[in-house]
């Protein structure tokens, strides 16, 4: 009985040190709001928006390209329509 008593008084300490040790916000506090997921989230979605404006970027500058040789084109045939009807 005695070796009962104290094998229950041992094994009680240990669980709750290991239940605290889950419980615990940890040495950078709560993830809470400001909390450093809620940082981690906000630097992500502003590497992603970054990278999404750089691709669109790219994108209008290549149809700005495009735009440009299509007028060209359009131009060197209206002069030919010029040159064949004069």
């Amino acid at each position: 009985m005695l070796n009962r008593c104290i094998s229950r008084h041992t094994k009680l300490p240990v669980n709750l040190r290991v239940a605290s040790r889950f419980y615990s916000d940890g040495p950078l506090g709560g993830s809470g709001p400001g909390g450093p997921q809620d940082i981690f989230i906000k630097r992500e979605r502003a590497k992603e928006d970054y990278y999404a404006r750089q691709q669109e970027r790219e994108q209008l500058a290549h149809v700005k390209e495009q735009l440009k040789e299509h007028k060209k084109k359009l131009e060197n045939l209206e002069n030919k329509i010029n040159n064949l009807s004069k």
